[in-house]
């Protein structure tokens, strides 16, 4: 197993998994493997965009790839904005935009409880695996902090004070939804021969 392609182009994605493995498999961004493609999302449920995207890159380069597609559902929202969450507000893919939005709807629930889901497809000489990961937690009513990206400043993850944007990224990864359906990935190839 010499190199894996993440099928992305958003690089705060790139880093948080990077961070994420440590060194143990060596990733390659869709620019640093020299890529410059825009892969749409068109379909309804994450695990389809993210096998999408992964085909998409094992069709091109033929090389062991994966893919991952992440959401923030709310529950007073019926799960909203879930597989839209990049483009919540528009095709512009504002972060600003997306939370005022989504704050603006959330403004007369009292229920605040949201989870973000990821899920990774891993396509791996031709056969396709999927991996899941959540962080449950709350939408607040305004924005905290400064790091991070998305919907960050908004969401305070279940068994802390702090929004994701409040966290350096060690913090963030103790409770990261990618962070665990990557650990589910390395477990998995970490047996693969």
């Amino acid at each position: 197993m010499n190199e894996l392609i993440f099928a992305t182009n958003n690089e705060n994605k790139v880093s948080e998994v990077k961070v994420i493995l440590e060194g143990k498999f060596k990733v390659l961004s869709l620019k640093e493997a020299g890529i410059e493609i825009d892969i749409p999302e068109p379909f309804d449920t994450l695990e389809e965009n993210a096998k999408e995207k992964a085909r998409v890159i094992y069709q091109l380069t033929n090389q062991n790839c994966f893919s991952e597609d992440t959401g923030l559902e709310t529950e007073s929202l019926n799960g909203e904005p879930g597989v839209k969450s990049a483009r919540y507000a528009g095709e512009s893919r504002s972060f600003e935009k997306n939370i005022d939005k989504l704050l603006i709807k959330l403004e007369n629930k009292n229920n605040r409880k949201a989870q973000f889901r990821t899920v990774i497809c891993l396509i791996m000489n031709g056969k396709e695996k999927f991996f899941e990961g959540i962080c449950k937690g709350t939408i607040i009513a305004e924005r905290r902090g400064d790091s991070g990206f998305g919907y960050d400043p908004v969401f305070i993850p279940e068994g802390s004070a702090k929004t994701f944007a409040e966290m350096r990224m060690e913090e963030k990864n103790t409770f990261s939804h990618r962070k665990k359906a990557m650990e589910k990935l390395i477990a998995f190839l970490k047996k693969q021969p």
